[in-house]
C-alpha cells in the first residue's frame, strides 16, 4: 500500500509572501455603478483581501482542516490527498465524498460530523458512514499530474483504486456535485459492482427528445445562462495556462476569478456574507493560493473536453438519489434525469445552491442519510 499520513503545513514563507503580494496589489478601476454585473464586484474584493492579509489567521483554519486525519496515496503516478474518517460505529457505509470547481475537500468540512456521528444530529447510529473525501488531482495539496490525460475517466477510475485496492473497501457509495457530480456518475457506471449508490447534487444530462412547452422555456432559460455565464469553461478548457499565470502570480486575482463564482452560483441573496463568511471564502481559496495548484486545477476542463467517455455511457444503472437545490444554475427536471439514470430517490430543497454542503449542510447530509437508508445491507 502507498498510503502514508499527511497534514497540511504551510510555511510561514508562503504566508509572508501572500500578505506582500496582497499589499501590492495593482487594482484596477471599476465603475460605480458596476455591481457585480462586469464580474467580480472589485470592492467587495478589495474588503477581503484587505482581511486575508490583516485579518485573516490561516494557523487556526489549518489546525481545524487537520482535526481529520490526511493522507497520501500514490495513485497512477499522483499523491492523492484525501481525509479518512471511521465513525467507529458496526455496519458504517464508505461513501466517497468528491468536490468541483472551484471549491476543495473544505467544502464538505461542515457535513462530516453530521455523516459520521449521525446520531448527534437528530439520526440514528444505524446512519454511520466511514468518509473518504479526496482532494481531486491537481488540486489542493495532493500532486499534480505531469502528464496529459486526466479526465473524468481517469479520476474516476484512479478514485475506485484508492477504495478498494488502498482502503480495501468492497462496497462503497459516491456523492458530488459539481466535478464531483459528473464523477461520481462515471464512477456508477463504470464500477456497478461497487458502487452501491450514488448521490448527486449536479447532473450532466440533455433534454429528452420529446420536448414539452416546459422543456423548451428550461432550455432557453439553459442556453441564456451558458451564453452569459460560462465563459471560465471556455477558457479553462481552452487556453487554461494563459490565464493560471496571473492567478497563480495574483492572490487579489485570484479571488476576483473564484468569488465571482461563489457570488452566481450561490443561494447568496443580496450579501455573499450572509452564505458564505470571509473565513469560509479564504480558507478555501488557500487550498488554491498556498500549494500554488489553481493552474493544475483549472486543467481538469481542458482534460474532460478531450474525454468524451467521461460523459458519455450507458444508463446508470446503479439506485441514484437526487437533491435538487433551487439556486443551482444547472439544476434539470427529474424527467431528463429518467433517461439516464436510475433514480429511486429525488429531493427539492426549500433553499441553496450549487455549493450545497458548504451552503446547507445539514439539509444535505439529511438526504444523504435518507437516500443510502434504504440501500444498506444490499
Amino acid at each position: 500500500m502507498s498510503i502514508r499520513p499527511f497534514a497540511i503545513h504551510v510555511p510561514d514563507e508562503v504566508l509572508a509572501d501572500l500578505r506582500e503580494r496582497l499589499a501590492r496589489t495593482r487594482w484596477p478601476d471599476q465603475f460605480a455603478d458596476a455591481g457585480w454585473d462586469y464580474g467580480a464586484n472589485l470592492g467587495y474584493i478589495r474588503q477581503l483581501c484587505d482581511y486575508w492579509a490583516n485579518g485573516y489567521d490561516w494557523r487556526l483554519h489549518e489546525g481545524h482542516l487537520n482535526r481529520y486525519p490526511g493522507f497520501l496515496a500514490d495513485v497512477d503516478g499522483v499523491d492523492i490527498h484525501f481525509w479518512h474518517i471511521e465513525s467507529g460505529k458496526p455496519g458504517a457505509l464508505p461513501l466517497l465524498l468528491i468536490h468541483g470547481w472551484p471549491g476543495s475537500i473544505f467544502e464538505f468540512y461542515f457535513i462530516i460530523d453530521r455523516l459520521v456521528n449521525p446520531a448527534a444530529h437528530g439520526h440514528t447510529h444505524a446512519d454511520a458512514f466511514d468518509l473518504v473525501i479526496p482532494a481531486l488531482p491537481g488540486f489542493g495539496f495532493g500532486g499534480k499530474p505531469r502528464e496529459r490525460g486526466w479526465g473524468i475517466s481517469r479520476i474516476a477510475a484512479a478514485f475506485h483504486t484508492l477504495m478498494t485496492q488502498e482502503l480495501g473497501y468492497q462496497r462503497y457509495g459516491v456523492q458530488g456535485g459539481d466535478w464531483g457530480g459528473i464523477i461520481s456518475a462515471k464512477m456508477a457506471s463504470a464500477y456497478p459492482g461497487r458502487v452501491i449508490g450514488a448521490h448527486l447534487n449536479f447532473l450532466f444530462v440533455q433534454p429528452p427528445p420529446d420536448l414539452t412547452d416546459d422543456d423548451r422555456q428550461r432550455i432557453a432559460e439553459r442556453d441564456a445562462f451558458q451564453a452569459n455565464e460560462t465563459g471560465y469553461s471556455l477558457t479553462q478548457g481552452t487556453k487554461p495556462d494563459s490565464l493560471t499565470l496571473a492567478q497563480s502570480d495574483s492572490p487579489a486575482g485570484l479571488a476576483a476569478w473564484v468569488v465571482e463564482k461563489f457570488h452566481t452560483w450561490g443561494d447568496v441573496g443580496e450579501d455573499i456574507e450572509k452564505t458564505f463568511s470571509k473565513d469560509v471564502l479564504l480558507t478555501n481559496l488557500m487550498f488554491y493560493w498556498a500549494p500554488n495548484s489553481i493552474a493544475s486545477a483549472a486543467r481538469i476542463y481542458y482534460e474532460a473536453r478531450r474525454d468524451p467517455a467521461g460523459f458519455v455511457y450507458p444508463k446508470v444503472e446503479v439506485p441514484t438519489g437526487v437533491a435538487v437545490f433551487p439556486r443551482e444554475p444547472w439544476r434539470v427536471p427529474r424527467r431528463w434525469a429518467e433517461q439516464r439514470f436510475n433514480i429511486v430517490h429525488w429531493t427539492e430543497m426549500p433553499r441553496g445552491g450549487h455549493f450545497a454542503a458548504l451552503e446547507q449542510p445539514g439539509l444535505l447530509a439529511g438526504d444523504v442519510i435518507a437516500f443510502f437508508r434504504q440501500l444498506r445491507g444490499s
